[in-house]
């Protein structure tokens, strides 16, 4: 058969052969390369050699010509001259290839952040804030993206977006991502090798981790309890809770009907529910006051086939609600209109109110901080906080201060009803009209 140097131009102008025929062009360039065009016109590129195995010469589809052009189909002709000269033949590293690349798009990091979350984060007291996490921050960059093609560069687009805004929550994605991925690597199913986090660190990245001491003023509570009614149902209710009983957020936010017994007017968080190793983790009993109990009676009761029973939920009760960052800063935006209306009301500048950078567990802390000015007894407020004691008595003095606890929620109540239902300047209070 006769061979011609094939061009584009060339290509271009090939007739289709008659009606259920079709005829072949051989490229004088690679040897066995040549163009088959068909009645319909179409035109494939195929190289004819005596392949491993087969003692006479056959033919081979490389691809069609506009999906493949020209330079490409000569290049994959040279090397599988190459591999038949090598005794391999094409077509077993061709489907090694696709295996590989299927196996690539099986190992995506949504899929692999789906088997991390099933094996490790089910069981986790904090297992559904990180994947949270990982839903809100990794996948919508990643998602789609082979795991082994995840690079440090990656990670640093993400942890340095956020700590630009929230420079706690940028070192605790960091962290998460060193764990998912040195999960992956473990599991030696997922392609990856080494860990795009290892040489990552986050006092090289962040910053050294600043010890938090921020508790809110009188005036940033009250905003903080006018921000939560004006937010209302979830999240609003969560941060009344989180006023009233100094619990940690997701103590809260992932509160569930069962461990609620009104009767006896004590909220029990399990174990598996609070702060510590498995080992070392308690159950946590809070008691319920009149404002707590007034917070948990205008709450909705999910009822239905499809309904769940935790607390705070958009999903009818089957799913506990998220804290987000979002959410946070609906909260900051509130608060910060009503500090601005207070300094208005005052006559003072408004324009100089703002309202300084402060965390959910910030709230934790300015409770712990009134019970010492309340002169609550540090066992009675260490009790309340479910810290765990040290040494000895932590480990014999089981005593649960539930008295103690009940009675520094009834007094730290009282003194935040002062602070965000104050009494109109023209009354005049008893005790100071008795002097």
């Amino acid at each position: 058969m006769a061979r011609e140097v094939l061009t584009d131009r060339r290509l271009k102008s090939l007739k289709p052969a008659d009606q259920g025929k079709r005829y072949d062009i051989m490229d004088a360039v690679v040897p066995g390369l040549g163009i088959r065009v068909t009645d319909k016109g179409q035109r494939s590129f195929v190289l004819t050699a005596r392949y491993p195995g087969s003692s006479n010469p056959t033919r081979r589809f490389i691809g069609e010509y506009g999906a493949l052009t020209l330079d490409k189909a000569r290049e994959t002709a040279r090397g599988w001259h190459e591999l038949i000269r090598n005794g391999i033949d094409p077509k077993d590293v061709a489907e090694r290839q696709q295996t590989a690349e299927e196996h690539k798009r099986a190992n995506t990091v949504a899929a692999v952040a789906d088997a991390f979350i099933a094996d490790k984060l089910s069981r986790e007291r904090k297992g559904r804030e990180v994947e949270n996490n990982i839903r809100a921050e990794f996948l919508p960059p990643w998602g789609r993206k082979p795991i082994a093609d995840i690079t440090d560069l990656d990670v640093l687009a993400v942890v340095n977006a956020k700590k630009r805004s929230a420079p706690a929550q940028a070192r605790n994605l960091l962290g998460i991502a060193k764990r998912f991925f040195a999960w992956a690597v473990d599991q030696r199913i997922y392609g990856l090798k080494v860990s795009p986090c290892d040489h990552l660190k986050p006092s090289k990245i962040i910053g050294e981790k600043v010890t938090g001491d921020r508790v809110l003023s009188d005036d940033e509570l009250f905003a903080l309890w006018r921000a939560a009614d004006r937010i209302g149902y979830p999240y609003g209710a969560a941060y009344k809770l989180l006023l009233l009983t100094a619990l940690r957020l997701n103590e809260v936010a992932d509160a569930s009907w069962p461990e609620i017994d009104a009767a006896n007017l004590i909220w029990t968080i399990p174990a598996t529910r609070m702060k510590g190793r498995a080992a070392k983790a308690r159950a946590h009993a809070v008691p319920l006051t009149d404002d707590i109990v007034d917070v948990l009676s205008k709450l909705p009761r999910f009822t239905g086939k499809n309904s769940g029973s935790y607390l705070f939920s958009t999903s009818l009760g089957v799913k506990p609600v998220w804290m987000s960052d979002k959410v946070k800063r609906r909260v900051d935006r509130r608060m910060l209109l009503t500090l601005r209306a207070m300094a208005r009301r005052r006559g003072d500048d408004v324009s100089k109110v703002t309202l300084p950078r402060w965390t959910n567990h910030d709230i934790r802390r300015s409770v712990r901080s009134n019970l010492s000015r309340l002169r609550i007894a540090e066992e009675a407020r260490e009790a309340l906080l479910a810290h765990a004691r040290p040494g000895i008595k932590g480990t014999y003095d089981l005593h649960d201060y539930f008295d103690e606890k009940k009675e520094a929620l009834e007094l730290w109540a009282g003194r935040l009803r002062s602070i965000v239902s104050p009494a109109p300047a023209n009354v005049v209070s008893l005790r100071r009209a008795s002097k």
